[in-house]
């Protein structure tokens, strides 16, 4: 699957987004890419999940895990495409924590997924919650790097798409500037 044929799947979606957004990163752009919009398509998110765990064919993976919300059901389809257990970690005073039964043991193969990547705090939150039992995190992957090369983590590092989408410090945002209102999607 080539990177424009992903792209297609995301506008038909819906998933690219246009206007004045704050990050959770707390950046702001100009676009958005809205996961969700992508994964209320079952046959859509499939088709990019399972493009996603290609790119990790041949590494011993026995558990995927995601933070919640965003990357629940992309931890979900790359599992399944990848024929291995789904867990996710749920945020509790702003950290990753493990509830509702899920366990990593101590050596235990992980890959952590998730939708999108601007800084990777929450990716390296994930990986550190895994290393806290005693886990092997093996990669990440996620379906959308904004990074432009910036989010690194000492695992390997898959993207179904590398996106170059320009963010702005908010003192120097020039929709700020042009008082265009703005909107905060992370998680409506």
């Amino acid at each position: 699957m080539t990177e424009e044929q992903i792209v297609k799947i995301l506008k038909e979606s819906g998933a690219l987004l246009t206007g004045h957004f704050q990050l959770r990163s707390g950046l702001h752009s100009d676009h958005f890419f809205q996961a969700a919009l992508l994964l209320q398509y079952p046959d859509k998110a499939e088709v990019v999940c399972r493009h996603l765990a290609e790119r990790f064919a041949g590494v011993e993976i026995e558990t995927v895990i995601s933070p919640a919300v965003g990357g629940l059901i992309v931890g979900q389809e790359v599992a399944r495409a990848l024929k291995c257990r789904a867990i996710f970690a749920d945020k509790e005073d702003g950290q990753l924590v493990l509830k509702r039964g899920f366990t990593i043991r101590k050596g235990e193969k992980v890959l952590v997924a998730e939708d999108v990547v601007t800084k990777g705090g929450r990716v390296q939150q994930t990986i550190d919650l895994v290393r806290s039992f005693g886990g092997e995190v093996v990669g990440v992957a996620v379906i959308v790097d904004r990074s432009g090369g910036d989010a690194k983590f000492d695992v390997p590092f898959q993207s179904a798409l590398k996106l170059d989408l320009p963010t702005f410090d908010p003192a120097a945002c020039p929709l700020c500037a042009k008082k265009l209102p703005i909107d905060r999607p992370g998680s409506k």
